[in-house]
């Protein structure tokens, strides 16, 4: 029997794509007290024949249209040892997207009652490929495959399971690049000194991170006037638009500039998955529109909507109130891809009215003041969109775990 036990060298299983993934491997032969003496050396001995690593980008559909994954556009390049264990993790409509070289472990290992030996696999996730993503209709994930072969077995795999985070689009910007790569050169001009330590370049995934707490901490309040047909409902002020995983979204409500009541509000931190679908006519993208299933009585949207955090509020007879929505560390940030877009929002639910007992003045005797018993309401919906960014991988508390496979 092998023992093979595969655990990630950084506690945590979430990575920013151009990552590098360190996983430690021991393949271990369990010590056996009930070996007999006549049983000569080779027979106690465990050999596997080989063993290869990889990570793979899997992506599931749940469309009934099955053509709107471009199978030409998937990775083909796995070898025929590793691709029986892909194959054979897949489920429902899962196809490799993505997967990279497989690094060869060892070839005719033999292993001892007690023995162990390990391995230090490293390789760099993938640039051009979708973060992790869970949606109704869509589904990105990835995963460290380790497949070994006992001699004379089938084709055994370990999967370890990792969460990948999409860097910053301003990556892409090769003005920015460049720009940071003309700092480099300028120091490069400058004179020598031979005392001092020359500054490493930073990474792309340093300069990512850079430029990620840049933008986030970048507070430019907006401010937008809600009215409805009857006249101004209040203020409604943003200090930003762009926000970490984990992050608090705060905005403040001023109702003393309104001329319509507001009874309650509700906002509710919103993901948005539209769906594009390849025509087979034309070959070109269009959007798959569908009903929020979550929002039955809400009008249609152009995607599917899930619901996280939620502020709700009773604010009659309130001038000024304010509304901080978390949000979750477990979610995908703002991406897109040839497949899917992934898109959030604050949807802001105002219940107004314009009853004349509302507006009455209250008097300062009094002490108790009744409300009506019966008041005429109307509902006014909008949408803020807002963008989520990625957080460093450091920040998600996630741990790796330990995973084994046993081979008998």
């Amino acid at each position: 029997m092998i023992e093979i036990t595969a655990k990630l060298i950084r506690e945590h299983s979430a990575f920013l794509c151009g990552e590098s993934v360190e996983c430690l491997i021991t393949f271990r032969n369990p010590a056996n007290n009930q070996h007999k003496i006549s049983q000569s050396n080779y027979d106690i001995l465990e050999n596997l024949a080989w063993a290869t690593v990889q990570i793979h980008c899997y992506c599931n559909s749940t469309l009934n249209d099955r053509n709107a994954i471009d199978t030409n556009s998937l990775s083909k390049n796995i070898t025929a040892s590793t691709s029986l264990s892909a194959r054979g993790n897949l489920t429902g409509n899962s196809e490799v997207l993505k997967s990279t070289d497989p690094k060869i472990l060892f070839c005719d290992l033999r292993l001892s009652p007690g023995e162990s030996r390990q391995f230090l696999y490293r390789e760099t996730i993938f640039l051009s490929t979708p973060p992790t993503y869970r949606g109704i209709s869509i589904k990105y994930y990835y995963k460290i495959t380790i497949a070994t072969q006992r001699v004379g077995s089938t084709v055994q795999a370990l999967n370890i399971p990792i969460r990948v985070l999409p860097l910053p689009t301003a990556m892409n910007n090769s003005e920015e690049e460049t720009t940071f790569g003309d700092d480099q050169s300028n120091e490069d001009l400058a004179p020598n000194n031979p005392f001092l330590e020359k500054k490493k370049a930073p990474s792309k995934i340093e300069y990512a991170l850079h430029y990620l707490q840049n933008i986030t901490a970048r507070r430019r309040p907006n401010f937008y006037l809600i009215t409805n047909k009857r006249g101004k409902v209040g203020r409604f002020c943003l200090f930003k638009s762009a926000y970490k995983l984990g992050e608090d979204i705060v905005g403040t409500l001023d109702f003393s500039c309104g001329t319509v009541k507001c009874v309650q509000l509700s906002v509710t931190l919103q993901s948005e998955e539209i769906v594009l679908k390849k025509s087979s006519s034309s070959g070109t993208l269009e959007r798959q529109n569908s009903q929020s299933e979550t929002e039955s009585t809400a009008p249609a949207a152009t995607g599917r909507i899930t619901n996280f955090t939620k502020h709700h509020e009773v604010c009659l007879g309130l001038s000024q109130t304010q509304m901080i929505l978390p949000v979750p560390l477990y979610v995908t940030p703002t991406f897109s891809t040839d497949l899917v877009e992934v898109k959030w929002r604050l949807h802001f639910q105002f219940v107004t009215s314009t009853n004349e007992e509302l507006n009455q003045q209250i008097n300062a005797e009094v002490l108790e003041w009744q409300a009506p018993t019966d008041i005429s309401i109307e509902t006014m919906i909008w949408n803020l969109p807002v963008t989520i960014y990625p957080t460093a991988p450091l920040q998600i508390p996630q741990s790796s775990g330990l995973y084994t496979l046993l081979i008998k």
